[in-house]
């Protein structure tokens, strides 16, 4: 169930294969039911995304909650590499928010392309996002004309800017060191 509806009156509706909680004349989730007909004590059975409200509010509680375990692989590969960062548990937050938004799968593929290419951030992501839900995705190949084809790789010459710094020193001309 969101957590938006904590401490809020809800109705439970269980049916022989699934479980759904309504609440102001709406279904809020559904769920599937595990039975389990042992004498063992049950599980709890999490699903990360009714917690997104919460942790808009919380990011911290990204770290160590116990809904987060059961995230799809590229969120938790995703969250590995952001958390290094300085304010990493916002900027997870905030692409997990993007499921609110937009369509699971996509988010996701949108997280897996920015881990493929070695660029795991909120910014890279929100453009693959972009850019999947656009169809501009991918890029199509364009072949360069013969004549368009690099004959002579340039070669880098730093004494050319010593050259050109020593030209306006000589006219007078003011330049940052």
């Amino acid at each position: 169930m969101p957590a938006s509806f904590a401490n809020r009156p809800v109705s439970v509706r269980v049916y022989p294969n699934r479980i759904a909680i309504a609440a102001e004349g709406q279904i809020l989730c559904e769920h599937v039911r595990r039975i389990n007909r042992s004498h063992l004590p049950g599980c709890t059975i999490y699903d990360w995304r009714h917690y997104l409200a919460v942790l808009q509010r919380k990011p911290g509680a990204l770290r160590n909650g116990a809904p987060f375990t059961e995230m799809p692989d590229a969120f938790r590969r995703l969250q590995g590499h952001l958390i290094k960062g300085l304010g990493g548990h916002r900027e997870m937050v905030d692409i997990l928010a993007l499921v609110l938004q937009h369509d699971e799968q996509a988010v996701l593929s949108a997280v897996e392309l920015a881990l493929d290419a070695g660029v795991p951030s909120k910014t890279h992501i929100l453009n693959l996002l972009h850019r999947l839900l656009d169809g501009k995705f991918p890029a199509p190949d364009i072949d360069a004309p013969q004549a368009l084809s690099l004959a002579c790789e340039p070669k880098a010459d730093v004494e050319r800017y010593d050259t050109l710094r020593a030209i306006h020193t000589a006219k007078g001309m003011r330049h940052a060191s």
